[in-house]
Protein backbone atom coordinates (compact mmCIF):
# COMPACT_ATOMS: atom_id res chain seq x y z
CA UNK A 1 0.00 0.00 0.00
CA UNK A 2 1.41 3.35 -1.01
CA UNK A 3 2.35 5.94 2.04
CA UNK A 4 2.23 9.59 2.47
CA UNK A 5 2.17 12.39 5.10
CA UNK A 6 0.00 15.26 5.35
CA UNK A 7 1.86 18.00 7.61
CA UNK A 8 0.39 21.12 8.25
CA UNK A 9 0.41 23.52 11.25
CA UNK A 10 -3.51 25.08 10.73
CA UNK A 11 -6.98 24.30 11.12
CA UNK A 12 -7.91 25.01 7.54
CA UNK A 13 -5.95 22.43 5.58
CA UNK A 14 -6.10 20.00 8.48
CA UNK A 15 -9.85 20.29 8.57
CA UNK A 16 -10.98 19.78 4.92
CA UNK A 17 -7.88 16.72 4.98
CA UNK A 18 -10.03 15.11 7.28
CA UNK A 19 -12.98 15.62 5.80
CA UNK A 20 -12.02 13.88 2.66
CA UNK A 21 -9.72 11.34 4.37
CA UNK A 22 -12.14 8.74 3.43
CA UNK A 23 -11.90 8.60 -0.07
CA UNK A 24 -8.21 8.97 -0.28
CA UNK A 25 -6.30 5.85 -1.02
CA UNK A 26 -3.27 4.45 0.63
CA UNK A 27 -2.37 4.78 4.00
CA UNK A 28 -1.35 8.28 5.89
CA UNK A 29 0.01 10.00 8.83
CA UNK A 30 -0.66 13.59 10.03
CA UNK A 31 2.14 15.82 11.47
CA UNK A 32 0.88 18.99 13.15
CA UNK A 33 3.93 20.42 14.77
CA UNK A 34 7.82 21.21 14.10
CA UNK A 35 8.65 18.48 16.46
CA UNK A 36 6.30 15.71 14.42
CA UNK A 37 8.82 16.17 11.79
CA UNK A 38 11.23 13.37 12.38
CA UNK A 39 13.88 11.97 9.87
CA UNK A 40 13.81 8.42 11.42
CA UNK A 41 10.03 8.44 11.30
CA UNK A 42 9.89 9.30 7.89
CA UNK A 43 12.38 7.10 6.79
CA UNK A 44 10.94 4.05 8.30
CA UNK A 45 7.14 4.97 6.59
CA UNK A 46 8.84 5.87 3.23
CA UNK A 47 6.46 7.99 2.19
CA UNK A 48 5.66 8.56 -1.86
CA UNK A 49 4.75 12.28 -0.85
CA UNK A 50 5.17 14.29 1.91
CA UNK A 51 2.44 17.32 1.98
CA UNK A 52 3.03 20.36 3.67
CA UNK A 53 0.02 22.76 3.29
CA UNK A 54 0.47 25.68 5.46
CA UNK A 55 3.40 24.49 7.43
CA UNK A 56 5.57 27.87 7.52
CA UNK A 57 8.77 25.84 9.39
CA UNK A 58 11.42 24.90 7.91
CA UNK A 59 12.53 21.64 6.72
CA UNK A 60 15.73 20.24 7.18
CA UNK A 61 17.81 19.49 4.01
CA UNK A 62 18.39 16.51 4.69
CA UNK A 63 14.60 15.31 4.46
CA UNK A 64 14.22 17.00 1.29
CA UNK A 65 16.81 14.96 -0.44
CA UNK A 66 15.45 11.81 0.99
CA UNK A 67 11.59 12.77 0.10
CA UNK A 68 9.33 13.80 -2.32
CA UNK A 69 8.01 17.15 0.08
CA UNK A 70 5.40 19.33 -1.61
CA UNK A 71 4.05 22.90 -0.60
CA UNK A 72 1.68 25.22 -1.68
CA UNK A 73 2.27 28.93 -2.31
CA UNK A 74 -0.61 31.27 -2.69
CA UNK A 75 0.77 32.88 -6.08
CA UNK A 76 1.51 32.60 -9.45
CA UNK A 77 5.46 31.96 -9.29
CA UNK A 78 8.24 32.85 -9.40
CA UNK A 79 6.20 35.64 -9.11
CA UNK A 80 5.49 36.19 -5.72
CA UNK A 81 8.18 33.84 -3.92
CA UNK A 82 9.02 34.62 0.22
CA UNK A 83 6.55 35.53 2.71
CA UNK A 84 2.88 36.98 3.22
CA UNK A 85 2.00 36.05 -0.31
CA UNK A 86 -1.90 37.17 0.55
CA UNK A 87 -0.98 40.31 2.12
CA UNK A 88 1.47 41.07 -0.30
CA UNK A 89 -1.24 40.32 -3.26
CA UNK A 90 -4.20 41.88 -1.60
CA UNK A 91 -1.75 45.41 -0.45
CA UNK A 92 -1.27 45.25 -4.31
CA UNK A 93 -4.93 45.46 -5.54
CA UNK A 94 -4.90 41.53 -6.70
CA UNK A 95 -8.55 40.23 -7.03
CA UNK A 96 -7.23 36.66 -7.97
CA UNK A 97 -4.30 34.42 -7.75
CA UNK A 98 -2.94 30.48 -8.74
CA UNK A 99 -2.10 28.23 -5.81
CA UNK A 100 1.14 26.75 -6.52
CA UNK A 101 1.97 23.00 -5.99
CA UNK A 102 6.06 22.69 -5.96
CA UNK A 103 8.26 20.49 -5.24
CA UNK A 104 10.56 21.72 -1.75
CA UNK A 105 13.88 22.46 -2.69
CA UNK A 106 16.26 24.47 -1.01
CA UNK A 107 16.02 27.73 -2.73
CA UNK A 108 12.60 29.11 -0.70
CA UNK A 109 9.13 28.94 -2.88
CA UNK A 110 11.75 28.19 -6.57
CA UNK A 111 11.52 24.49 -6.73
CA UNK A 112 9.81 22.96 -9.35
CA UNK A 113 5.95 23.42 -10.44
CA UNK A 114 3.36 20.59 -10.97
CA UNK A 115 0.22 22.47 -10.80
CA UNK A 116 -0.80 25.97 -10.66
CA UNK A 117 -5.10 26.20 -10.24
CA UNK A 118 -6.83 29.47 -9.94
CA UNK A 119 -7.36 30.90 -5.88
CA UNK A 120 -10.11 33.91 -5.95
CA UNK A 121 -9.17 36.39 -3.35
CA UNK A 122 -12.99 37.65 -2.41
CA UNK A 123 -13.78 37.52 1.46
CA UNK A 124 -11.40 37.66 4.87
CA UNK A 125 -8.64 35.96 5.31
CA UNK A 126 -10.26 33.69 6.72
CA UNK A 127 -12.18 33.12 3.80
CA UNK A 128 -9.58 32.96 1.50
CA UNK A 129 -7.82 29.77 3.52
CA UNK A 130 -10.79 27.44 3.76
CA UNK A 131 -11.12 28.18 -0.27
CA UNK A 132 -7.32 27.47 -0.57
CA UNK A 133 -7.32 24.48 1.74
CA UNK A 134 -9.92 23.03 -0.39
CA UNK A 135 -7.81 24.00 -3.79
CA UNK A 136 -5.26 21.97 -1.93
CA UNK A 137 -6.94 19.04 -1.60
CA UNK A 138 -7.89 18.85 -5.21
CA UNK A 139 -4.73 19.26 -5.71
CA UNK A 140 -3.37 16.68 -3.64
CA UNK A 141 -5.94 14.26 -4.65
CA UNK A 142 -4.90 14.74 -8.70
CA UNK A 143 -1.45 14.22 -7.41
CA UNK A 144 -1.99 10.90 -5.48
CA UNK A 145 -3.90 9.41 -8.84
CA UNK A 146 -1.63 10.89 -11.60
CA UNK A 147 2.09 11.30 -10.02
CA UNK A 148 3.00 14.04 -12.27
CA UNK A 149 6.17 15.30 -13.00
CA UNK A 150 7.28 18.66 -11.70
CA UNK A 151 8.23 21.10 -14.59
CA UNK A 152 10.70 24.20 -13.64
CA UNK A 153 9.78 27.20 -13.08
CA UNK A 154 10.37 30.04 -15.97
CA UNK A 155 10.96 33.79 -15.57
CA UNK A 156 12.89 36.26 -13.57
CA UNK A 157 11.69 36.01 -9.99
CA UNK A 158 9.64 38.55 -8.01
CA UNK A 159 10.47 37.60 -4.36
CA UNK A 160 7.48 39.31 -1.59
CA UNK A 161 9.07 40.19 1.68
CA UNK A 162 7.55 38.86 4.74
CA UNK A 163 5.27 41.15 6.52
CA UNK A 164 5.99 42.75 10.59
CA UNK A 165 2.99 42.79 12.97
CA UNK A 166 3.61 46.56 13.09
CA UNK A 167 2.67 46.93 9.54
CA UNK A 168 -0.72 45.86 11.04
CA UNK A 169 -1.62 49.63 11.66
CA UNK A 170 -4.58 51.01 10.14
CA UNK A 171 -3.10 53.29 7.15
CA UNK A 172 -3.37 57.25 7.88
CA UNK A 173 -4.64 57.71 4.14
CA UNK A 174 -5.97 55.88 0.94
CA UNK A 175 -8.51 54.83 -0.66
CA UNK A 176 -11.67 53.31 1.04
CA UNK A 177 -10.76 49.99 -1.10
CA UNK A 178 -7.96 49.91 0.35
CA UNK A 179 -8.66 50.38 3.52
CA UNK A 180 -11.01 47.67 3.53
CA UNK A 181 -8.42 45.06 2.07
CA UNK A 182 -6.02 45.83 4.55
CA UNK A 183 -8.44 44.95 7.66
CA UNK A 184 -9.91 42.34 5.63
CA UNK A 185 -6.22 40.49 4.30
CA UNK A 186 -5.19 40.25 8.71
CA UNK A 187 -8.51 38.68 9.50
CA UNK A 188 -8.15 35.15 10.38
CA UNK A 189 -6.77 33.48 13.11
CA UNK A 190 -3.25 33.31 14.26
CA UNK A 191 -2.51 36.94 12.25
CA UNK A 192 -2.21 40.29 13.74
CA UNK A 193 -5.18 42.20 13.08
CA UNK A 194 -5.16 45.43 11.67
CA UNK A 195 -5.49 48.48 14.46
CA UNK A 196 -4.68 51.40 15.60
CA UNK A 197 -3.51 53.14 18.55
CA UNK A 198 -5.30 55.74 20.34
CA UNK A 199 -3.58 57.16 24.06
CA UNK A 200 -3.90 53.70 26.14
CA UNK A 201 -6.18 51.95 23.79
CA UNK A 202 -5.58 49.56 21.18
CA UNK A 203 -8.43 49.11 18.66
CA UNK A 204 -8.35 45.81 16.99
CA UNK A 205 -10.77 45.81 13.51
CA UNK A 206 -11.78 42.83 12.29
CA UNK A 207 -15.19 41.53 9.99
CA UNK A 208 -14.76 44.36 7.23
CA UNK A 209 -17.66 45.51 4.70
CA UNK A 210 -17.81 48.44 1.80
CA UNK A 211 -20.58 50.41 0.74
CA UNK A 212 -20.13 53.02 -1.55
CA UNK A 213 -17.86 55.47 0.22
CA UNK A 214 -17.55 53.69 4.14
CA UNK A 215 -15.98 50.64 5.49
CA UNK A 216 -17.53 49.25 8.37
CA UNK A 217 -16.10 47.12 10.71
CA UNK A 218 -15.63 44.88 14.12
CA UNK A 219 -13.57 47.00 16.73
CA UNK A 220 -12.31 45.18 19.74
CA UNK A 221 -10.94 47.82 22.69
CA UNK A 222 -8.03 46.91 25.00
CA UNK A 223 -5.26 48.43 26.79
CA UNK A 224 -2.47 49.12 24.75
CA UNK A 225 0.71 47.39 26.21
CA UNK A 226 3.57 49.53 27.72
CA UNK A 227 5.90 50.70 25.55
CA UNK A 228 9.38 49.57 25.62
Amino acid sequence: MTRYVFASRTAWPIDEFLRRRARLPGEWITLTDKSDLNASLLAAFAPRYVFFPHWSFIVPQSILESHECVCFHMTDVPFGRGGSPLQNLLSRGFGGTKLSALRMTQELDGGPVYTKQPLELWGSADDIFRRAASVTMDILEWMVANEPAPVPQCGEPTVFPRRKPEQSAIPLSGANEQLYDHIRMLDAEGYPHAFAEIGEWRLEFTGAAIDGEAVTAKVKFSKSPPKA
